[in-house]
């Protein structure tokens, strides 16, 4: 007679969909989007229906917690323990409250889909150390979710794909191509959270051809410049500040000149490169010492939408009809999105910030796609994969007893 969980694993495998939870927290700390979807078939027959959709912010001490953590070298080991105990624990009452508000039972939702929490990525070009390889640590134990929502959950997407040769980051390619692959265009999948990256998926090819990759800040210097020299201000609200600014060109000159933006894709990053100290570092660079508010977030703005433009441009191909999909919190800032929308609507690219789904639910789906490949997918959807797309099946499964 088959373990009880594991017949529940066999049982949703071959259902004709599955009811999954996607947890999804990124760097920029702002709360956790929760996604019910139904997820039909599995590879690139996979059709996903959302049924609800929410974000819940965090509070300020949590966000204290995770910061204590968070992109730094040196972390208690204590606090470190703790946290990843208590996001768990948060995000359980998070996503129970959404259910009872959406009035689902949980012993009908097969699995959670959880991200966790990032607070260390450190691929081997950021770190250099011989020896070494790529890592990235993300906390909030998936053991801990099972055993408070009695649903089964899977986690720790990342370090299957860096055990394969990956360097954990950006995955967005695995569940871009198994919704977007079909299209009979070029297709760039741009999602702008803490740190922007994007998928690009060429019309016509295998997902051996689909390349993923970070391309540099997001929202992250946006958020982390408004808080340390506003109080009470997490971010830049629909960029009435920076629209009040001029944009500093020596000082973007500056912000540009790291190596980051020279290295080919792929490549992966986060805010252990852009935050604070790198301003401070541009800022000497440029010969800059008192600048105002207003024009630094002109300028940081212009210099996440200058990333994301120099990004695209190395991909576009001449004469070849590129749609641009945009997702994440950026697509609230009006500045950001104009930048873009002024450079890429021409007669061969055009910009949409629209899906069949609302496009902040984006990167929770794009988990629940992975749940459902690990349970349900035959693993030949990929095809060989390539050197930072391997293919692999990701997650690790945690029951709730």
């Amino acid at each position: 007679m088959m373990n009880k969980s594991l017949q529940q694993l066999v049982d949703a495998s071959q259902k004709p969909f599955r009811k999954i939870i996607g947890l999804m927290s990124g760097t920029s700390l702002d709360g956790l989007d929760i996604v019910l979807c139904n997820v039909h078939g599995s590879g690139l027959h996979t059709n996903v229906v959302v049924e609800h959709f929410t974000t819940i912010d965090y509070d300020h001490q949590f966000v204290s917690d995770i910061k204590s953590v968070f992109s730094t070298k040196q972390v208690s080991l204590q606090q470190l323990c703790l946290m990843n105990v208590k996001i768990a624990a948060v995000h359980a009452d998070m996503l129970l409250k959404c259910l009872e508000e959406w009035q689902v039972a949980s012993n009908t939702i097969d699995f959670i889909a959880s991200h966790g929490q990032t607070i260390f990525h450190s691929p081997n070009s950021f770190h250099q150390l011989e020896g070494f390889g790529n890592a990235t640590l993300q906390i909030g134990d998936g053991d801990h979710l099972a055993v408070k929502t009695g649903i089964i959950t899977i986690s720790d997407f990342r370090q299957r794909q860096v055990a394969a040769g990956g360097e954990g980051a950006p995955l967005a390619a695995y569940g871009d191509y198994l919704l977007f692959g079909k299209n009979n265009f070029d297709t760039v999948l741009l999602n702008i959270g803490g740190i922007a990256n994007l998928t690009y998926i060429p019309t016509n090819t295998g997902f051996e051809a689909v390349m993923c990759s970070d391309i540099g800040p997001g929202n992250t210097l946006l958020n982390q410049w408004m808080a340390a020299n506003v109080e009470g201000m997490s971010f830049d609200k629909d960029a009435l500040v920076a629209k009040k600014g001029k944009i500093n060109y020596n000082l973007l000159n500056a912000l540009l000149a790291d190596d980051f933006f020279k290295l080919p894709f792929p490549k992966s990053t986060g805010p252990e490169l852009f935050n604070l100290n790198y301003v401070d570092a541009a800022l000497q660079l440029a010969n800059t010492t008192a600048i105002s508010l207003e024009d630094m977030m002109a300028t940081l703005t212009a210099f996440t939408a200058n990333g994301i433009i120099m990004a695209i441009e190395n991909l576009l191909r001449k004469g070849v009809q590129t749609e641009i999909y945009i997702s994440g919190g950026g697509i609230h800032n009006p500045m950001l999105m104009d930048f873009l929308r002024n450079h890429f609507t021409t007669e061969n690219t055009s910009i949409r910030s629209t899906f069949d789904f609302n496009p902040d639910a984006k990167e929770a789906i794009l988990f629940s796609i992975l749940a459902n490949e690990l349970i349900a997918g035959d693993g030949q959807c990929f095809g060989n994969g390539s050197l930072n797309l391997p293919n692999v099946r990701m997650g690790k499964i945690c029951f709730p007893s």
